[in-house]
């Protein structure tokens, strides 16, 4: 019996990863790319079984606009600082918090299982297991909320940190867990404010540790560093947050 097609929306690197594991089970996947007609094909393809938006956080928004009605309800986001308010309007949404790295012309490096939830959560489960890509399922859309903002918390608290020390996160931890410590409590201060929510703070820095033992020689500064810095602080100044660990740095990147 033949499978259901699968979209991808943004066949860059990771996009490439999912679409390899979905034709690893047997799906056929149709790629859309700058050069698509969109329409064209949700017409020719008007139930698929998943349409995974595999493009970047800071087109996420403009990307979901522009989906066609008749793929509502089957949509998988997998965007790094991805938070419920960002999907909050979409029907039914599968999400997944990404823990490989994928860089051009190297494997994927998995850190620690992606956690995933929704409708087709076994279904990118499934595919990133396909490649030996951990990644598993998680019961609730609460679980799926602590995930995400775990993430968030990794990573803009090692580009932020990494701004000041460079190094990787197993150094940044082992002489700096001070510092660190202090940019962590600034960046869970501005995704409490972000999700309305509270948080175990000590779960979340077990979280964030357990990702940093998945490879302790992880860059701490990708080229996204500044970019999520000035995010942050524009956060918290909209929340009216002090984070002031932060706005040290915003003054040393400045100067």
């Amino acid at each position: 019996m033949n499978k259901s097609p699968i979209v991808v929306v943004g066949i860059g690197e990771m996009g490439s990863v999912f679409a390899r594991g979905f034709m690893r089970l047997g799906y056929p996947v149709y790629p859309v790319t700058r050069d698509t007609d969109i329409n064209a094909l949700a017409s020719e393809l008007p139930d698929p079984q998943l349409v995974l938006i595999a493009v970047g956080e800071a087109t996420l928004q403009d990307t979901l606009k522009n989906i066609p009605s008749q793929w509502s309800g089957k949509l998988a986001l997998l965007q790094n600082e991805l938070l419920p308010k960002d999907y909050a309007h979409i029907d039914n949404p599968t999400v997944i918090s990404v823990w490989f790295e994928k860089k051009k012309g190297q494997d994927s490096k998995p850190l620690i299982p992606s956690p995933a939830y929704g409708p087709q959560s076994q279904l990118l489960v499934d595919a990133l297991n396909a490649l030996d890509i951990p990644a598993r399922s998680v019961a609730s859309a609460e679980a799926m909320n602590f995930e995400l903002v775990v993430k968030n918390v990794y990573i803009v608290t090692t580009n932020i940190a990494g701004l000041r020390v460079g190094g990787d996160v197993g150094t940044l931890w082992k002489e700096h867990e001070a510092f660190a410590r202090d940019v962590a409590n600034d960046v869970i201060d501005i995704q409490e404010a972000l999700t309305e929510q509270t948080y175990d703070r000590d779960a979340l820095i077990a979280a964030m540790l357990e990702a940093f033992e998945g490879d302790l020689e992880h860059k701490c500064m990708g080229r996204s560093a500044p970019a999520r810095l000035a995010r942050a602080i524009a956060h918290a100044d909209n929340f009216g947050l002090s984070t002031p660990t932060l706005r040290a740095i915003a003054q040393e990147t400045q100067s």
